[in-house]
């Protein structure tokens, strides 16, 4: 038996590499989803929610609410980039929204205030703790990235027809 990867993407070439992308993001958006329910992620993202211009809104739900629909939304990419397994479309919007995402999650590098210090010394860019966890985020809105470019010439015939 010839284990198999389901990609929904069509192209010359190896898409195992691909495949791999897409279900380390599922793994990664199923585990930051169910971080989203507990108390002590709601607290920890407090911070940036209240101070970004993108999502600040959420605070309107209370500091639960606003992890839940976090929370909500990353199970909802998972389940995009699991189906998109199967139809370019579904792989496509998935890595859309993961963009958004980790645009989103990235931006707080430069709205939330003490996490990172700029200056003209010998080192010009210091982070704290919290820097560092964000920082991670450039390679995660990369492989969504990816996804996305790759999802999308198939996504877009399959529209067309």
């Amino acid at each position: 038996m010839k284990a198999e990867f389901n990609v929904a993407e069509a192209g010359n070439g190896s898409y195992r590499p691909l495949a791999i992308l897409r279900w380390v993001m599922v793994i990664i958006f199923v585990s930051f989803g169910m971080q989203k329910f507990t108390p002590q992620s709601a607290q920890g993202i407090a911070q940036f929610i209240s101070n970004s211009p993108f999502i600040s809104w959420l605070s309107l739900f209370g500091l639960r609410g606003e992890a839940y629909v976090l929370g909500v939304t990353e199970f909802a990419i998972a389940a995009l980039l699991i189906a998109g397994a199967f139809n370019p479309l579904m792989s496509a919007l998935g890595a859309l929204m993961g963009v958004a995402t980790f645009a989103v999650t990235f931006s707080f590098f430069f709205t939330t205030t003490g996490v990172v210090t700029w200056s003209l010394s010998t080192d010009p860019m210091a982070w704290n703790l919290t820097g560092e966890f964000l920082f991670k985020d450039i390679v995660l809105l990369c492989v969504c990235v990816v996804l996305l470019l790759a999802s999308l010439p198939e996504a877009i015939g399959r529209v067309r027809e």
